[in-house]
């Protein structure tokens, strides 16, 4: 068993953020020792480790939800898995797109500065006023 220190060193994952898991449910309540302290086993540690590589990939703590309701029955067919790996890799290139066009515009409104002084300078000026950007972003 290890304490909740313990699991956080193991799993990378900060010991305010296992406690949020408890709270919406993603990882059982600890068992608590004599001491009250949480205690943990390689079971959770696991899920934990699932949830965190879910996490970094971007996924939703709904879609969380329903990818570990899905491996705690291993003989179902993997059509919902792979539909909220879909949707996530669509969620993704949209950010992309939208990064890319926030890279061309943030590109061009820094070439056009040409100004010496605050009073010229055209990034400041591009921010304060919308409609000098060439496209929505």
């Amino acid at each position: 068993m290890m304490t909740i220190g313990d699991l956080s060193r193991k799993t990378g994952v900060k010991i305010p953020t296992i406690r949020y898991y408890e709270e919406m449910g993603l990882v059982a309540a600890a068992e608590r020792s004599e001491g009250n302290q949480r205690r943990y086993g390689g079971g959770e540690r696991d899920r934990l480790a699932f949830i965190k590589h879910a996490r970094e990939l971007g996924f939703t703590i709904e879609s969380i939800r329903e990818l570990l309701d899905l491996s705690a029955s291993p003989e179902r067919p993997c059509e919902q898995a792979d539909r909220i790996a879909a949707e996530q890799l669509r969620a993704v290139r949209d950010k992309l797109a939208k990064l890319k066009r926030l890279e061309q515009e943030l590109k061009r409104i820094a070439g056009h500065c040409h100004g010496d002084q605050i009073k010229d300078c055209y990034v400041i000026q591009a921010l304060a006023n919308h409609e000098l950007c060439e496209r929505e972003h």
